[in-house]
């Protein structure tokens, strides 16, 4: 008769239990910061795009409103990436033979949209509304920065979770009149008082929620 209680293999359990019970919690804490670092949430991210499509010269030099590419952004939750027919508008005119613009030109006679690589990414469990934002008076530079010098657009800001909830907790150094949101140059830190601000927020109705069904729907 055996005088073992447990068969051998058990022994491993508990150096093994050990074992999962120190790494599995170092494991997530580094995971979850390494999750939220700026850098995984791509900030910095510059790609180069199929047109060499310059922010600086339309939105910039020409001070064109951020609202005739992105058109929804005041109606939608997203902001519209603007078909080839929206570059054609002023491109079957406007150096209509340069090289710069051959994909555009291929786009418009194939009928299949050019292949733009989107910049700003929000993780997939993540909710964002354009709309609410734009017509509250938060400008397009809070989160975009000055679109309207870069000649490559970039991500600018975070957007993290912590970066949006500072946001939430004080809206005020954010807030412009509705009028002003597509003006970059703008800067509602030195057009605007405190008070000013203050005035803003209320007569926007500004309470930003910080509950989690807010944005992780």
């Amino acid at each position: 008769m055996s005088r073992y209680v447990f068969p051998r293999w058990s022994n491993l359990l508990l150096p093994t239990i050990i074992v999962v019970g120190m790494t599995v919690p170092l494991y997530a804490v580094l995971l979850v910061a390494y999750g939220f670092s700026p850098k995984t949430l791509d900030q910095g991210y510059m790609p180069l795009q199929p047109v060499p499509f310059s922010h600086a010269l339309h939105a910039g030099t020409l001070g064109m409103d951020c609202r005739y590419c992105h058109n929804t952004v005041e109606h939608a939750a997203h902001a519209a990436i603007p078909p080839t027919q929206t570059c054609m508008n002023c491109h079957t005119q406007v150096v209509k033979d340069s090289p710069k613009l051959a994909e555009v030109r291929r786009s418009y006679e194939e009928g299949m949209p050019v292949e733009w690589i989107k910049v700003h990414t929000l993780a997939q469990y993540a909710y964002f509304d354009h709309s609410a934002h734009i017509n509250r008076g938060v400008g397009c530079v809070s989160c975009h920065g000055r679109v309207d010098q870069m000649e490559v657009v970039y991500q600018s800001a975070p957007l993290s979770m912590g970066w949006c909830l500072d946001c939430h907790r004080n809206p005020e150094p954010h807030l412009r009149p509705v009028s002003q949101v597509t003006n970059l140059a703008w800067d509602q830190r030195t057009e605007l008082t405190r008070s000013e601000r203050l005035a803003l927020r209320d007569l926007y109705h500004i309470n930003p929620s910080e509950n989690c069904s807010t944005c992780h729907r």
